[in-house]
């Protein structure tokens, strides 16, 4: 299973930090972001990794180079000409890459002890498979619900998407390329009852603001 990091952002919420380097080259505990995502990856068995680039590009193939120093291997997605695509845009863009089968998708500016699951090959009918958390404090209200093995968007207890997802080319099949979001597909895909997912109630972090990374900065390292 090829696996693809989501790291073209434009870090508008992260700014001043990233006016001069991409978030996902902001680092914690000493190592970019990315690398933590890299690491884990490659422990976890995924070898192949998309990593799609815009805002300050340039610099995470720089930064990164083929992968070869964590024993994988990085394919680069490139963005910069035409700004972010948005998270499915991105996807979509980066497909020939991805194969045909069920790949793994994370957002670069999250931190997380999830284990990535090689297995999780979506079924037929099934066009996503998302990993859903408790709400944090910043979307207390959640996104979407889950029923057993089903997501949903709908009343009932309401969990955050986590940013990590496992996807079927079918999900983006005959799309358009440009700039897209990703969450209008997932649920038109829910009212069709082909979203699967679950809860990881593990360590999860959102690291959308200089706030946010400097408390986990602290959390993970508190003699730092």
């Amino acid at each position: 299973m090829k696996a693809m990091i989501l790291a073209a952002g434009l870090g508008t919420r992260m700014r001043p930090l990233t006016d001069h380097t991409p978030k996902p080259l902001l680092e914690i505990g000493g190592i970019p972001l990315i690398v933590w995502h890299i690491e884990r990856l490659a422990h976890d068995g995924f070898h192949d990794i998309v990593i799609n680039i815009a805002h300050l590009g340039y610099q995470i193939p720089k930064a990164l180079g083929d992968g070869s120093e964590w024993g994988v291997r990085i394919t680069y997605s490139d963005e910069q000409e035409e700004g972010a695509l948005e998270s499915a845009g991105g996807i979509i863009k980066a497909l020939p890459l991805l194969g045909d089968d069920t790949f793994l998708v994370v957002n670069g500016d999250i931190w997380c002890e999830y284990d990535f699951d090689k297995s999780k090959i979506l079924a037929s009918d099934i066009l996503a498979h998302l990993i859903l958390v408790p709400n944090p404090d910043h979307n207390l209200e959640g996104d979407f619900s889950l029923w057993d093995t089903e997501v949903y968007d709908g009343g009932g207890q309401r969990y955050t998407f986590s940013g990590i997802g496992y996807y079927s080319p079918k999900l983006f099949e005959g799309l358009a390329y440009g700039e897209r979001a990703l969450t209008p597909l997932l649920r038109e895909a829910m009212r069709e009852g082909r979203v699967s997912g679950e809860l990881f109630d593990g360590e999860w972090r959102d690291i959308g603001t200089p706030e946010r990374l400097e408390s986990l900065n602290i959390h993970l390292f508190p003699e730092g």
